[in-house]
């Protein structure tokens, strides 16, 4: 759990980079991508992702002053891409002028229990990695060699020196 607002930031820093750069690497084309055919498409997964950054930490206190229209999917995977990092960005700076250290203590409710502030900044990281992990598996069937978020993706164990991924 974060003690500091820092020690939030560091890992909320870390982990927009690794979703900015799966982000990267959609094409337009790749955004109408579904797993299933009401499912949401791969751009809708991405378009989430990046709204409800400031409808999040907005619901919670922390205003920030990036407001994207979560309705409208753009058809663009680069403004997409350049929406995320405008809105991570902010989120950056806006938790970082809202709250302290001390704050993090603080309780509110959310989602029907009570989390002090550190758990729910640890929601909003787990909502973005649950979210591009989905991404992942849309980027892969859209035939998109997906970023090596956490490791390299199969493509690239050879570079390991391994031939045959583990099982």
């Amino acid at each position: 759990m974060y003690v500091t607002v820092e020690d939030f930031l560091k890992e909320w820093e870390r982990e927009a980079e690794l979703t900015q750069k799966v982000l990267e690497g959609l094409t337009d084309e790749s955004l109408e991508q579904k797993v299933y055919p009401e499912g949401r498409t791969l751009g809708r997964l991405a378009w989430h992702i990046t709204t409800t950054i400031p409808e999040y930490l907005n619901h919670f206190g922390v205003e920030t002053d990036q407001k994207e229209n979560p309705e409208t999917v753009p058809a663009s995977a680069k403004e997409i891409a350049e929406a995320f990092k405008r809105t991570s960005t902010a989120a950056a700076e806006a938790i970082r002028l809202h709250w302290t250290d001390e704050s993090l203590k603080d309780v509110q409710a959310a989602f029907g229990r009570q989390e002090t502030n550190a758990q729910i900044l640890m929601g909003l990281i787990k909502h973005t990695v649950h979210h591009r992990g989905q991404m992942t598996v849309l980027i892969r069937q859209a035939g998109i060699k997906p970023y090596g978020v956490y490791g390299p993706p199969k493509e690239d164990w050879v570079h390991l020196g391994v031939e045959k991924p583990p099982l």
